[in-house]
């Protein structure tokens, strides 16, 4: 329970309140050698570190969650953690531009291959935020559209600002 607890708050914006929780749940997944369950607590965690601006412990997170989920055949969690990586590269001060399109790219063709149609759309999202931010308008334009259809395809309206109000400057 405290995973989803920690993930629900996460989402919120309540990254003070995840962290304990999400913290003791990879703890006791670790403990308890409960290997389904070790990335998924380790992403939920990178997740909220990354909200938190805490870069470092967010790519510890998430190198940790990709290596475990390859040894472990979790190809969903593998493309999670690569977004994840993606994620965090573009948010660093200047972004890391080949990275984090590198690890965009490698999780959006696994989410696509494996049907994970949430994450290919945050896949394009990201993909548009940083072509935007490093001066691609058109690829900008092109990634934030597909995920404007997508989101809007799945009903996922909460998500559908982040993507238009970006592409409005495009």
């Amino acid at each position: 329970m405290a995973a989803a607890l920690g993930a629900v708050y996460t989402l919120g914006g309540r990254v003070a309140d995840a962290v304990p929780l999400l913290t003791q749940a990879l703890e006791q997944t670790t403990a308890t050698e409960m290997v389904g369950f070790q990335a998924l607590c380790g992403l939920s965690l990178g997740e909220a570190h990354l909200l938190a601006d805490r870069l470092e412990e967010a790519h510890t997170l998430a190198e940790r969650a990709l290596a475990h989920a390859r040894e472990h055949q979790e190809r969903g969690h593998q493309a999670y953690a690569l977004r994840l990586l993606g994620e965090i590269a573009a948010r660093h001060d200047p972004p890391e531009n080949e990275p984090a399109e590198t690890h965009y790219q490698q999780a959006l063709a696994l989410a696509d291959e494996l049907g994970m149609r949430p994450l290919v759309a945050h896949c394009h999202l990201g993909l548009g935020l940083l072509s935007l931010t490093i001066g691609r308008g058109e690829q900008a334009r092109s990634e934030l559209s597909a995920a404007i259809a997508l989101y809007r395809a799945m009903e996922m309206t909460f998500w559908l600002p982040q993507a238009e109000v970006p592409l409005a400057q495009v």
